[in-house]
């Protein structure tokens, strides 16, 4: 997308102007009705750095299932708005998509917090909403369907993978927010279980942007290596100050590289020995990845990054247009049979991944990412077809109760 075309889009979805896809669904075969899809996503304000990657591939999927005949005959129609980084956006957005453009399903929210705002409004108004984050986990919500990996597939392998190759010590620098808070907790157990110990854990602001006290108290506790869970723009600078001071130790995390392509974007050696576990970068060498890749660079050419978001995003799309295609009907219910069915699957640029009907999270192929001394990475380990087998094992079965609640490792869903 040219530079005018997207200030273009944002002034529109600033002002709440209605952005439909006419263009792409002009190229669909049948004049029927279209399909509208709600996209609520960051493309400004302190999370759009990796976020706007989220809106281009749900624009990348639409044209390319319009240009092949929709779906059912039906054009795709996009209705977006720039929710800026601001969860009262989320919640002022969310109502009108639901309520006075009336779309079919919604694909929305960057952080958990933006999710957590806007949740209880999509269940209030009966409607269908795409989560396409990595997140803390625990959402038990017949409403959502998540894209995004959860920490039985992060965290359950990065954590063991660097205290067998760097120590048991365990020091947790995170976001001071549900992801944070609910992530941390899940490391915590994990250490323990692993016979290790927690160094020290801290909680930051989202804003917050000096961290010379958090340094200072990272280097007092020597741990074996830092787990990072800092999100945003301004929490980012934390690596570039930590490399200034020598810190020097390896780092661990779910969301650098693979939401905010740190190692492009700082320069080298602050990101060096980072460890990611992701379920898509740019970086993958498949012939999949590799199709994505190109196909995303030559629709949006200035693009700085293609991200697991972004990933997540477009096999978003194609995953609806299956289900809506199976259930010949674009109906939450009809589509929750389908999905009841245990077989939604498909062919990602990752690798295939399926729904569980439990949870009504994917399955996904996990990659290691680890960061060199250059910013040049590479792929130490991949685990492939982890299931998001926490919350069924832990008691949540949407194909039998849908309690529209979120759940974490000290409280979780009553048992059946």
């Amino acid at each position: 997308m040219s530079k005018s075309v997207l200030r273009g889009l944002r002034a529109a979805a600033l002002t709440g102007t209605l952005v439909l896809g006419s263009s792409l669904g002009s190229q669909a075969g049948a004049a029927e009705n279209p399909i509208k899809l709600g996209v609520l996503e960051d493309q400004s304000g302190d999370f759009a750095a990796a976020t706007i990657g989220k809106v281009h591939a749900i624009q990348l999927a639409a044209e390319e299932i319009n240009k092949a005949g929709g779906i059912m005959g039906r054009p795709l129609e996009l209705v977006t708005y720039d929710t800026q980084s601001d969860n009262t956006r989320y919640q002022e957005f969310m109502r009108r998509v639901l309520q006075r453009d009336k779309v079919d399903v919604v694909f929305a929210g960057f952080s958990s917090a933006s999710r957590e705002a806007y949740r209880p409004i999509v269940d209030q108004f009966n409607g269908f909403a795409f989560y396409n984050n990595q997140y803390e986990g625990g959402v038990c919500d017949g409403h959502m369907i998540v894209t995004g990996a959860v920490p039985e597939q992060q965290f359950s392998t990065l954590i063991p993978y660097m205290m067998e190759k760097y120590g048991k010590n365990v020091y947790t620098l995170a976001a001071d927010y549900n992801f944070g808070q609910i992530s941390a907790e899940w490391v915590r157990k994990i250490v323990k279980e692993n016979g290790g110990k927690m160094a020290g854990e801290e909680f930051i602001p989202l804003g917050v942007s000096q961290f010379s006290q958090s340094i200072q108290n990272i280097q007092k506790a020597k741990p074996d290596f830092v787990v990072t869970l800092l999100v945003g723009t301004a929490q980012a600078s934390y690596y570039e100050q930590a490399a200034s001071a020598n810190v020097n130790l390896p780092m661990a995390s779910s969301v650098n590289v693979g939401q905010g392509y740190e190692h492009k974007r700082f320069k080298p050696p602050s990101l060096k020995d980072m460890y990611v576990t992701t379920n898509y970068i740019e970086e993958i060498d498949s012939p999949k990845s590799k199709e994505f890749y190109a196909k995303f660079k030559a629709k949006f050419p200035s693009e700085p990054y293609v991200n697991q978001e972004a990933e997540n995003s477009y096999l978003a799309v194609y995953l609806y247009k299956q289900m809506v295609e199976r259930a010949k009907s674009t109906k939450r219910e009809e589509i929750r049979k389908v999905i009841a069915l245990g077989d939604v699957c498909m062919d990602a640029p990752e690798g295939k991944v399926c729904i569980d009907p439990k949870s009504q999270h994917m399955s996904h192929t996990i990659y290691l990412a680890k960061v060199g001394a250059d910013h040049s990475i590479s792929f130490p380990k991949t685990w492939e077809d982890i299931k998001p087998y926490w919350l069924g094992e832990a008691g949540c079965d949407l194909t039998k109760k849908d309690p529209m609640a979120q759940y974490t490792p000290s409280n979780p869903p009553p048992k059946p």
